[in-house]
């Protein structure tokens, strides 16, 4: 996937990546769109300290990685495919990046041994409603180590019916719907991709609230 750098150099990220979507092996539409995301955010990254979740192919944490981030590489500690996929990715672009077993809604000493945070990364992490809460367990957990962090996240309408409006406020997140336009994803072709004009991709920034608006 191209890209241009600020020097006005072009790179490719290669993505490795399998055909069957379903061992989270794939680029899905909401890691490009996350990927524009943190392009467009590439100076506020230069120095931060950053981790992907459920990083699968690893594209946002690459990218953030090649902008000058110091980043850590994370999917589910039961799926060792997985994370041999974001060593091979990131080995693939020239880095040597840190990945780490974490799994969602579970308190391991990955979890606990992770360095200070600026900025979470999470693409269509939302995907099945089962694994909701786990999933912002795990982020309100780095987010009272890391008070000022943020959680960046994409993710496709699959349902209606789906919300996790209680839940941010079970766990005292609180959430900020970002559109598209605002950093120039609202496009079919992004960084050499498409997107199938089927899907219905969303972003938000999650933080933790204040401890007073509980």
């Amino acid at each position: 996937m191209p890209f241009i750098h600020p020097s006005n150099c072009p790179f490719v990220l290669n993505c490795v990546k399998v055909l069957d979507p379903q061992y989270g092996m794939y680029v899905w539409p909401c890691a490009v769109v996350l990927a524009q995301y943190v392009w467009m955010h590439r100076m506020e990254l230069e120095g931060k300290t950053v981790l992907e979740i459920g990083a699968g192919v690893s594209l946002p944490g690459v990218l953030a990685a090649k902008c000058g981030a110091q980043v850590t590489l994370s999917d589910n500690a039961e799926l060792p495919h997985c994370l041999d996929n974001c060593r091979r990715t990131s080995q693939e672009n020239e880095l040597s990046l840190s990945v780490v077993g974490i799994t969602w809604g579970q308190v391991s000493s990955s979890l606990l041994l992770l360095p200070a945070l600026d900025v979470i990364l999470g693409s269509d992490v939302f995907y099945e409603p089962e694994d909701f809460e786990n999933i912002l367990f795990t982020i309100a957990f780095l987010l009272r180590r890391n008070p000022h962090a943020q959680f960046w996240t994409t993710y496709q309408e699959r349902s209606a019916d789906w919300s996790i409006e209680a839940l941010l406020h079970k766990w005292n997140l609180k959430c900020v719907d970002v559109p598209l336009e605002s950093f120039h994803a609202n496009k079919e072709h992004l960084a050499g991709s498409n997107l199938p004009g089927s899907h219905t991709v969303q972003m938000m920034i999650i933080s933790l609230k204040e401890p007073w608006a509980r």
